[in-house]
């Protein structure tokens, strides 16, 4: 599985709508709320065939009250194993 992140901007009023919206689909493997100029951080994990921006695209920029999104990809964690 590959991780990567994605920070979101959200309409006004909305960031608890969509992190509950990302948790109900069941696409995430951590939601937070953020501080500054994002509202959301979220991680997921795809497979290694998944096309990360094709995954963003079709299965988190649809949900509602997303107004902008930021992604992260990452190559190594570093830390105890």
């Amino acid at each position: 599985m590959v991780p990567f992140f994605v920070q979101f901007k959200c309409e006004l009023g909305q960031s608890y709508a969509v992190a509950n919206a990302i948790a109900e689909a069941e696409i995430a493997s951590e939601i937070y709320s953020t501080a500054g100029d994002y509202d959301l951080l979220v991680k997921f994990y795809v497979d290694r065939a998944t096309d990360i921006g094709h995954f963003v695209n079709e299965k988190v920029q649809v949900i509602p009250g997303i107004k902008d999104t930021h992604t992260i990809i990452t190559f190594k964690a570093f830390g105890p194993k």
